[in-house]
């Protein structure tokens, strides 16, 4: 009777090993993984920013319209870098965040000195909150596909 249990709990050993064991993906490519600068996850680090209301509420719409046109100027100097990856305004909020930028590079640092050549944040309309984000090392490849979906550019 001994022995039957143990063959069984081998059994059930074998078993779960069975269905725990990942399993290679036969789409994987090492070389494309490396130039995105994937780990084995396929995952990587890069800074998310929050944009959100700055100290300074300006009412002057000339100097508004001009702050926002180098604002957009500004991100799109940043993607057309490599820098930044998304971009995008955040519908109205208690917090009054405005937006958030995920950018590629490797420090909050380097995130830090790209923000601050924004007109809008030098100008104090928007501050920023900083964060090391882990994501899909893929996720700079959709940028090659924007320019095909939006009708006007900014």
């Amino acid at each position: 009777m001994k022995k039957k249990i143990k063959l069984f709990i081998v059994f059930l050993a074998l078993v779960s090993l069975q269905l725990t064991a990942q399993v290679k993906n036969p789409k994987y490519d090492q070389a494309y993984a490396d130039s995105l600068g994937a780990d084995e996850n396929g995952m990587k680090m890069y800074v998310l920013v929050i944009l959100k209301t700055g100290t300074v509420q300006l009412r002057e719409r000339p100097i508004l319209d001009s702050l926002f046109k180098g604002h957009m100027k500004n991100i799109n100097r940043m993607a057309a870098m490599g820098k930044l990856i998304v971009a995008g305004p955040l519908e109205k909020n208690v917090q009054a965040y405005r937006g958030i930028f995920i950018f590629n590079v490797k420090t909050i640092e380097e995130a830090k000195t790209l923000v601050n050549s924004d007109p809008a944040v030098k100008a104090k309309v928007f501050d920023a909150d900083f964060y090391n984000w882990y994501g899909s090392a893929a996720l700079p490849e959709y940028l090659k596909f924007q320019g095909k979906i939006e009708k006007e550019q900014r």
